[in-house]
């Protein structure tokens, strides 16, 4: 190797690295694209939970003809919600979300599930580290 091509080996390391890092950061996701990924994560746990046989109490049922319709008409509603309860940690080529929300309603009888979401999200992509779905539970 000449001594030569080990200079530009010298300065092409650090410049292609640089590039790697800076792309990185560049492609983290904002947090309203979290709010996206957040309020389609939501709807289906929504339809699974609330929507399912032990999820509204007979009188909902009896009143909420299609509740998976009703749940996905709620998707910017429960985007919002989870971006507000959510805490993000920016490290600038990634971050993390901790995402906290159910629990007591205000309405007789109905208590949605408590879920708890780490998420992390880099490279333009949302991957959930982790999910906690407590049935019922109150803060």
């Amino acid at each position: 190797m000449s001594p030569s091509s080990s200079r530009w080996n010298w300065l092409l390391w650090p410049g292609l690295i640089s590039a790697a890092v800076a792309t990185l950061a560049w492609t983290n996701p904002p947090p309203s694209d979290f709010e996206d990924f957040a309020a389609d994560q939501l709807v289906n746990l929504a339809v699974t939970e609330v929507c399912g046989p032990q999820g509204l109490p007979m009188l909902l049922q009896l009143v909420v003809q299609d509740c998976p319709k009703l749940m996905l008409s709620q998707r910017q509603t429960l985007g919002s919600l989870a971006r507000q309860s959510s805490r993000r940690w920016n490290f600038a080529l990634f971050s993390l979300y901790r995402t906290d929300l159910g629990g007591p309603t205000g309405l007789p009888g109905l208590v949605l599930p408590r879920y708890r979401a780490l998420t992390l999200a880099g490279a333009g992509q949302f991957l959930v580290l982790h999910t906690d779905t407590d049935p019922g539970s109150s803060r």
